[in-house]
């Protein structure tokens, strides 16, 4: 028989939304705060990027910096942090209120029953098969993490011609690692009209200008034996071409890390792929949170923090006695509107200071209005401000409405236009 041991809370994943979790439950005197990460080390996916952009206006940071940091805090709270430790499964909780999870690490296989679970596991990249990319399987092809891990980590060589797969900021910070390993970049290949990068970005986008931009272009084959030799494209007009490199990036297509999330039983969201959760970041399935990337592949490592720090909080008000709210009413997207997070509302327990929901579209809209319905009937209609919104930027909408939610009504929709 497993022998079961007892913890407070248990955070899986110490990417930021984990480890600012863990931070500020330890602070709060939460009792035994273990935080549990696979990889060798903690911070996520900032430890790999290299470049600027994290932290605040007034303080940028790099992303090793940035991690470092947040996992200097969680230590110092009290959390205690375990590496190269993945867990496997869920089992039916011990004792009143506990959820036991299944883990692996470097002591061997144990169980842990914790009063309340933080699921922080984050996002990843689609890789090349998840893509249905056709063609032979060299050496060569790469994620953006592989890349970052395999050159910011570890130092490794990455070949010297690189095909970059994507144009929005994550594609842009791929190509900078890429120079950085002193390699060339043959072309940032895009299937959209544009490149999809923010202004924030904007400095990145001139480090490595002077690359080729394919847009409207698709990668259909990639070729070579033992190691990469070229990629197969067609451009918008049905012209094919073969690029030849002996390195392939595939960026951005973030999905959520949900594989634990599915094994648990929790509800998953059709428009995220992640868990759904409410405003307090609760999921179906009661004494489990979850925050970060998981919810929304991708938002910046601040909103992920933020994220982090806010189920925090609804987990103290879970340990201090609080209930377990119901589901809640779903809240639902309409083209060209393609997720929103949160996307539960309970309207018998709302939050005064309720944050924001995040939405993402999948084309640009000028000037949109964002209309909020039930049954039909009109909750709220705001204008998102005079400019076009881009794809892959991240909206805002307050949570003003949710007073006028019907508490026996159906899903919410939210609509664009």
């Amino acid at each position: 028989m497993t022998v079961v041991r007892q913890v407070d809370v248990l955070v899986v994943g110490a990417g930021p939304a984990g480890l600012a979790a863990a931070a500020r439950l330890a602070g709060a005197g939460a009792g035994h705060v273990e935080v549990l990460e696979r990889e060798a080390r903690p911070g996520g996916v900032p430890r790999h990027c290299a470049h600027g952009g994290f932290g605040t206006w007034t303080r940028p940071l790099t992303g090793p910096r940035y991690a470092h940091l947040l996992t200097e805090a969680a230590e110092r709270a009290g959390a205690v942090l375990r590496t190269r430790t993945t867990v496997l499964d869920w089992e039916a909780g011990v004792g009143s209120g506990a959820n036991v999870l299944l883990t692996v690490g470097p002591q061997g296989p144990e169980a842990l029953a914790a009063r309340a679970v933080v699921l922080a596991t984050g996002a990843r990249e689609r890789p090349r098969a998840a893509r249905l990319v056709p063609g032979t399987r060299p050496a060569g092809v790469y994620t953006t993490g592989e890349l970052q891990q395999a050159v910011h980590l570890f130092g490794q060589r990455i070949g010297t011609r690189a095909v970059v797969v994507g144009a929005r900021d994550v594609s842009y910070a791929a190509a900078g690692t890429v120079r950085t390993a002193g390699a060339e970049v043959v072309a940032l290949v895009t299937e959209h009209p544009r490149a999809l990068t923010s202004p924030a970005r904007a400095r990145t986008a001139r480090l490595v200008r002077g690359i080729p931009l394919l847009t409207g272009t698709t990668v259909t084959e990639l070729l070579g034996h033992g190691r990469l030799s070229g990629v197969r494209v067609r451009h918008r007009d049905g012209r094919t071409t073969v690029l030849p490199c002996d390195t392939v990036v595939f960026t951005g297509d973030f999905v959520p890390d949900h594989e634990l999330a599915r094994r648990g039983a929790l509800d998953l969201d059709p428009g995220t792929r992640g868990p759904a959760v409410g405003v307090a970041l609760h999921t179906s399935r009661p004494g489990v949170f979850a925050a970060g990337n998981l919810l929304h592949a991708v938002e910046p490592a601040g909103t992920a923090a933020r994220e982090g720090a806010r189920a925090a909080a609804a987990v103290l008000n879970r340990l201090a006695g609080a209930p377990w709210p119901r589901p809640g009413i779903p809240v639902t997207v309409a083209a060209p509107l393609c997720r929103i997070t949160p996307n539960r509302v309970d309207p018998d327990h709302l939050h005064p200071a309720a944050p924001p929901h995040l939405l993402r579209l999948d084309i640009p809209l000028p000037r949109p209005v964002l209309s909020v319905h039930q049954d039909g009937r009109l909750l709220h209609r705001a204008r998102l401000g005079p400019r076009t919104a881009r794809p892959h930027r991240t909206l805002t909408l307050d949570a003003s409405w949710h007073g006028r939610v019907d508490p026996g009504g159906g899903e919410v929709r939210v609509s664009a236009g």
